[in-house]
């Protein structure tokens, strides 16, 4: 398959991304509450597929949680503590860039967490969900794939582009000796985890673009009746003549002629 170019995608999402905003308000009007998990590996997409459904919602309503590393303090509570107070109030969004899911990834493949912790996540983790879906929230969970190649190919970009070289990490360089391990935990935490209440749907990404407007599709077909009136505001012209702003203690910046 042939990767999807700019203008084509651009023309595909701008109608998703309408959708979004109109979910966006139906989660206003009826108070309802939606996470979504993003995992997958290491240069999948996580990012540009959170950005894309975040553009153009309201930033008080919709949040992105991209957790740092646990404190030492953290590193000593229940596991699922930390992300509790970022679960969404009534009518918000919650987008998690990784997720308690950590814990059956990078933290078992890396040796940060052990086997016991381990198995205590996969045990607790659907029983969690359980209790969120229960009192009412909507719980969707998505992994991202890519090949190797793929991810090998983008940790070169990343290498390259000093805009997204932030986004290496001495972990990125260890996890490339480790995509079968990684396979083989992911499998493991899908066989605990996919469940009735909380499933898992895996998105191909070696297109990025592609794997983007599958998901939101997705995550929009999820979605009950998502269509609320819009309140629209009038705005009458104005009964005076337009000013120009004044300035008695500070000149702005002017910019420069192209």
């Amino acid at each position: 398959m042939a990767k999807l170019k700019r203008k084509e995608y651009e023309a595909e999402l701008e109608p998703l991304q309408i959708q979004l905003v109109e979910m966006a308000r139906w989660l206003s009007d009826t108070g309802k509450r939606l996470v979504v998990l993003f995992e997958g590996r290491d240069t999948a997409g996580k990012g540009g597929a959170i950005e894309a459904i975040a553009e153009h919602l309201n930033p008080r309503q919709c949040r992105i949680v991209a957790l740092p590393k646990p404190a030492d303090r953290e590193q000593t509570q229940w596991y699922f503590q930390r992300y509790v107070p970022h679960l969404p109030a009534a009518g918000e969004i919650a987008l998690f860039d990784r997720s308690w899911y950590n814990r059956a990834g990078v933290e078992k493949v890396m040796g940060y967490a052990d086997g016991e912790q381990v198995r205590t996540f996969l045990r607790q983790a659907p029983v969690f969900e359980q209790l969120l879906v229960d009192d009412g929230v909507l719980l969707f969970k998505y992994w991202l794939c890519c090949d190797q190649a793929k991810q090998e190919e983008r940790f070169a970009e990343r290498l390259q582009d000093p805009l997204k070289r932030w986004k290496l990490s001495p972990i990125d360089v260890a996890s490339r000796e480790h995509y079968d391990d990684y396979t083989k935990a992911r499998e493991a935490m899908l066989k605990a985890t996919h469940t009735g209440h909380a499933p898992w749907t895996l998105v191909e990404f070696n297109d990025q673009r592609r794997g983007r407007l599958a998901l939101i599709r997705d995550l929009l077909s999820r979605i009950p009746d998502k269509r609320v009136p819009e309140h629209c505001l009038e705005f009458p012209p104005l009964q005076r003549r337009l000013k120009k702003e004044r300035y008695t203690v500070i000149e702005p910046i002017v910019p420069d002629d192209d």
